[in-house]
């Protein structure tokens, strides 16, 4: 059960009233590992639709500083679609937690709109790397204080060619953040990022372990 891996209550009432259940593997291992450390540096290894997204949403969640009003969340993925549902699923979570702020940034929409959903207060950004990177660069969004960095589908990421967008945006994030990073295989690019940007990760495997050796 949700409750026995420690979700507060806010969350609970969200979370069953969109009908979950039990956890799933990933949620059962990650959710509290990060809930009794949110230091700590992840390296899950999970398919697509093992409910990842919950795994590393609710913990964020729960550790929300909701009274400041700055970036201390950034959640990086490789399709403006699974950037919106990613803001989505977290809004959803965050139904009965009161002040938080979620803002999806992501190419092929109003650039002036994100910038004001930014702006009015994000705690959360869940972006695609090429219009967030933009975003950084017009000086619009200021990540030097993110507390948390995840990346989601990091090897479909690297796959759609966003490697320096990646590497330019970790380089704007403080040295003390913790790290999570989802992935369905492990390609030689994903581990040069491991052993540059995380300290000592946990690594949690769901299923088989797969290993992309041509990349």
């Amino acid at each position: 059960m949700f409750k026995e891996i420690g979700i507060e209550e806010s969350i609970i009432r969200a979370i069953t009233e969109l009908g979950f259940e039990t956890p799933m593997p990933v949620q059962e291992q990650v959710i509290p590992l990060l809930l009794e450390d949110n230091s700590k540096d992840v390296i899950a290894l999970a398919q697509t639709g093992t409910g990842k997204t919950a795994a590393f949403g609710i913990p964020i969640l729960q550790n929300l500083d909701v009274n400041k009003k700055q970036v201390q969340v950034l959640i990086l993925s490789p399709t403006r679609e699974l950037c919106l549902q990613i803001a989505d699923d977290l809004a959803n979570y965050s139904k009965y937690k009161e002040g938080v702020k979620v803002a999806a940034v992501f190419g092929g929409a109003s650039i002036e709109r994100q910038i004001k959903l930014v702006k009015n207060g994000a705690q959360i950004i869940s972006a695609t790397p090429g219009r967030l990177l933009d975003l950084i660069n017009r000086k619009e969004i200021n990540i030097s204080e993110v507390e948390t960095v995840v990346l989601d589908e990091a090897d479909e990421m690297l796959n759609m060619g966003f490697r320096d967008e990646l590497e330019a945006i970790l380089s704007e994030t403080p040295e003390d953040k913790n790290m999570l990073l989802f992935s369905a295989t492990m390609p030689s690019e994903i581990t040069g990022i491991i052993k540059r940007y995380m300290d000592n990760p946990v690594e949690i495997t769901i299923g088989k372990k797969f290993r992309c050796r041509e990349c």
